[in-house]
């Protein structure tokens, strides 16, 4: 089953599938373990930086061969790519999805960029599913003090509904990404700001493409519950992640095990628990 068809049913569903970052095989491996056991498609996503780490064509294996072993809807998402450069790269490579960031370009050079993808995708791979994205969140996905000056700025100046419309028309994208009040990174010791409900039910009734929650770490369960209800069907989790397996990875190395399998174990545990606890949620399997 096609991406697309897949986020199709699960906005008529009122439910929205999970976006899960990786820069390791054994984060993959945990999180693929939740998808089969909870029975729910999943989207794996590598920003520019994980997938030089983890390795370009090393990720599009991985995720084939646990998609053909399992039979599982699992799909390959280039997350935050800058260049077109870049998106080629990903494209050629056996990706099933792109995100191309323009947001601290212009409008227009965002738009260019943008629908330079779709035709270069349009033509070569058809069936690569490119996401747009419009209005700035931040770039960084960690742990943060205060809100960064610049997503401040951002937050006073959110896409319109007009926006979002001419953005999709003009590009051609098949999903997209609006700010609506969401950031980038985790505020260390205060909830992330509400997201805007009407906003994201503005866009997505005049954008006409599914649309997709960036920096979901951090927000409450009842916006998510909230978004979903009005027009999120794609959500991004990236920060918690890192936190849980970086914080849990501390109790494993303060021993002496010298096994990486054993003492990574209750790194992916922790990672475990945040990835089933986000896929219930986002699912409604607790409703």
């Amino acid at each position: 089953m096609q991406l697309l068809t897949i986020l199709a049913e699960a906005e008529k569903e009122k439910r929205a599938v999970g976006h899960f970052n990786v820069s390791t095989s054994d984060v993959l491996m945990t999180i693929v373990k939740v998808a089969r056991e909870l029975k729910q498609p999943v989207v794996i996503g590598v920003s520019e930086g994980e997938r030089e780490f983890i390795g370009i064509t090393q990720i599009v294996a991985l995720i084939r061969s646990y998609r053909n072993e399992y039979q599982l809807p699992i799909f390959l998402n280039a997350d935050h790519t800058y260049s077109f450069d870049k998106i080629k790269q990903a494209v050629e490579a056996g990706f099933d999805a792109v995100v191309v960031d323009g947001t601290k370009l212009t409008t227009d050079e965002n738009i260019k960029l943008t629908k330079a993808t779709v035709d270069y995708v349009k033509a070569n791979r058809a069936e690569v599913v490119v996401e747009g994205e419009l209005g700035f969140i931040g770039t960084s996905s960690k742990l943060i003090e205060t809100l960064p000056t610049e997503v401040i700025e951002a937050q006073k100046n959110l896409p319109s509904s007009e926006e979002a419309r001419s953005f999709v028309e003009k590009t051609g994208v098949e999903l997209l990404a609006p700010a609506v009040g969401n950031i980038h990174g985790m505020l260390k010791n205060a909830p992330d700001p509400k997201l805007n409900i009407d906003l994201i039910r503005r866009i997505r009734q005049a954008a006409g493409v599914p649309l997709v929650l960036h920096g979901g770490s951090g927000i409450a369960n009842d916006d998510f519950v909230e978004a979903i209800e009005a027009g999120i069907s794609l959500i991004h989790i990236n920060t918690e992640i890192r936190v849980a397996y970086k914080e849990a990875l501390k109790q494993g190395l303060g021993n002496d095990e010298v096994a990486p399998y054993k003492y990574l174990q209750p790194a992916n545990e922790a990672v475990k628990t945040v990835v089933e606890q986000r896929m219930k949620l986002f699912s409604r399997m607790d409703s």
